[in-house]
């Protein structure tokens, strides 16, 4: 008995599976960066996003229709692109987890932008290169801050305490 039919059929369930998740995972990672929660999507959505269904849709649980993509992408405000787990794109695992890391806080970086021009010049093209849309902060990885020290002639250390005094550090 021939059973390849069977056996591509499991494959590509499991190929399926996987992307949703892999999507689900993108969902996540993008409203997170946003800082907002599933009940915070649905209320500022007016309904049109309910909780329980984008908590599906994270989880790999239910399949994301085209026009279901498309209202997420405008919610959140990024490509659409932007939301499909490519290999290109950086989702969650491709930031920081060790203690080296800065986390900036843009919102206080822009506010401070005429006292660390170098530094906001810097983050806006670590936001470019990552696709990193409508974050409230950004991690900045070891080597970005070893490259941002030596252009402020300071230690890593020195730029780290500089940040942190004026705010813009969390």
């Amino acid at each position: 008995m021939d059973t390849s039919d069977g056996a591509s059929g499991a494959g590509a369930q499991r190929d399926g599976e996987a992307a949703a998740r892999a999507l689900g995972e993108r969902l996540r990672w993008v409203r997170m960066q946003q800082r907002r929660s599933l009940q915070e999507v649905e209320s500022l959505s007016g309904g049109e996003l309910k909780a329980s269904v984008l908590g599906a849709y994270e989880r790999g649980e239910r399949t994301v229709s085209l026009p279901r993509l498309r209202a997420l992408a405008g919610f959140y405000g990024v490509p659409v692109t932007e939301l499909l787990p490519l290999p290109e794109h950086r989702g969650p695992s491709a930031i920081p987890t060790g203690g080296h890391e800065l986390v900036i806080d843009l919102a206080a970086l822009e506010r401070a932008r005429d006292e660390e021009p170098a530094l906001a010049r810097y983050v806006q093209a670590i936001q470019s290169r990552r696709g990193d849309w409508g974050g409230r902060v950004l991690t900045v990885r070891a080597g970005d801050i070893e490259t941002l020290a030596a252009v402020s002639d300071a230690t890593p250390e020195q730029l780290r305490e500089r940040l942190a005094a004026i705010g813009i550090v969390r």
